[in-house]
């Protein structure tokens, strides 16, 4: 999950590749819903063994309520740090 800060907007998506998936939002390579909203800060992430689960879990997490994203998000990361410096080391 990226996010535009605490309060901020979030965005679910899916990739294979999700250090270059993080760059391109953040460089503005991705047009659309992250540039206009500044979400930028991954703040949460999982993997999966195939692309299938990975899209079935996307989709199971855009039902979900804000309060249950943000529960999930805090039950790792307490204090919406960046992850994504720390993964692309």
């Amino acid at each position: 999950m990226l996010a535009s800060g605490r309060n901020g907007t979030i965005y679910i998506g899916v990739t294979s590749d999700l250090l270059k998936r993080v760059y391109d939002h953040r460089c503005g390579a991705v047009p659309g819903f992250t540039g206009r909203y500044a979400v930028k800060d991954l703040v949460w992430f999982e993997q999966h063994q195939t692309m299938d689960a990975a899209i079935l879990r996307e989709k199971q997490l855009k039902t979900w309520r804000r309060a249950w994203k943000i529960e999930l998000i805090e039950a790792s990361n307490p204090d919406w740090i960046d992850l994504f410096d720390g993964i692309a080391r």
